[in-house]
């Protein structure tokens, strides 16, 4: 039974073939007016109308397909553009930050009009900040093998940043100036009049210039330079180095105090330059003079004229 229908299926099969090619024969060999050309026309008469039904009521189908693959094409390529942003942001940032270093290490570069022959700077990346809105300390690519020591001073193209701490083969942890350790010996432009600058109280990017004569002239702008002498904290910074400039002037019993902002921008430091002093120096010296005295003498403004007086010396 099962070889007969296989059979009889085959033979139909075979059947429908040979008429397929008899007719595809017959119409490609008669003439256009044919009988088998006006049955195509008839069956087109009837089909067309069906086939332009079933276009119409598959329309919103096909649309809503066609809506959905462009959609999704649509959102491979905003990902690749997203991509792409995020890509030439990463370039552009990298650029920004690449030129913001030149700009600083070329700035450094020319540090040199300060005029002190003491000291020899050192050029070091900045690798290491504090994490929180005080700033105070960052940490820095080069040590002792650069010849950087405790309380060296450290710059950049702005003005005073701070000072050496702590130093190993290499790198170096530096104070900023709006530590609560610094002290500073400062004037303020031209005047004579020596105060001791910290930073202020409640203020992390502020600082104070304290303990400077009632008769002391005062302008709000004027820049504030460092004095050249060695502050309590036994560290000699050279004369003239820009430390920020005078925002405000308050008068106190016997003294007059000010308020400075700093000049550098000590929130994004990348380039920072350490003013080494060789040994046997006049700035070696004096640090190690001041570290030497008793820790009452070199306190406070009385320790600012002591170490004032030992370098008019």
């Amino acid at each position: 039974m099962y070889d007969k229908t296989v059979r009889r299926r085959r033979a139909v099969l075979a059947l429908l073939v040979v008429l397929s090619l008899l007719l595809l024969t017959a119409y490609f060999g008669e003439a256009p007016n044919g009988r088998l050309h006006a049955v195509q026309r008839d069956f087109l008469t009837v089909v067309s109308p069906i086939q332009d039904g079933a276009n119409k009521a598959l329309k919103p189908v096909r649309d809503l397909f066609g809506w959905f693959g462009a959609t999704l094409h649509a959102k491979g390529q905003r990902n690749e553009l997203l991509k792409q942003v995020s890509r030439l942001r990463q370039e552009l940032v990298a650029d920004e930050a690449e030129k913001r270093i030149s700009h600083q290490a070329l700035a450094l570069f020319h540090i040199d009009e300060l005029g002190v022959d003491d000291y020899h700077p050192v050029t070091a990346s900045v690798v290491g900040q504090t994490p929180n809105i005080w700033y105070s300390r960052v940490n820095i690519d080069k040590g002792e093998s650069a010849g950087i020591r405790v309380n060296d001073p450290v710059i950049n193209d702005e003005g005073l940043v701070g000072r050496v701490t702590a130093v190993v083969a290499d790198g170096a942890q530096v104070d900023l100036i709006t530590d609560s350790s610094m002290g500073v010996s400062a004037r303020i432009g031209s005047s004579q009049a020596t105060g001791l600058l910290q930073p202020k109280v409640g203020d992390p990017g502020d600082l104070a210039l304290q303990y400077l004569a009632a008769s002391a002239p005062a302008n709000v702008g004027e820049y504030v330079v460092t004095s050249g002498t060695v502050s309590n904290e036994a560290s000699l910074y050279p004369p003239g180095l820009l430390i920020g400039q005078v925002t405000s002037v308050n008068e106190e019993t016997g003294f007059k105090s000010v308020n400075v902002h700093p000049a550098a921008n000590l929130q994004e430091l990348d380039v920072v330059q350490v003013l080494t002093a060789g040994a046997g120096t006049r700035p070696e010296n004096l640090s190690r003079l001041a570290a030497s005295l008793p820790s009452a003498q070199t306190s406070g403004a009385a320790g600012e004229q002591l170490a004032s007086t030992q370098v008019g010396e």
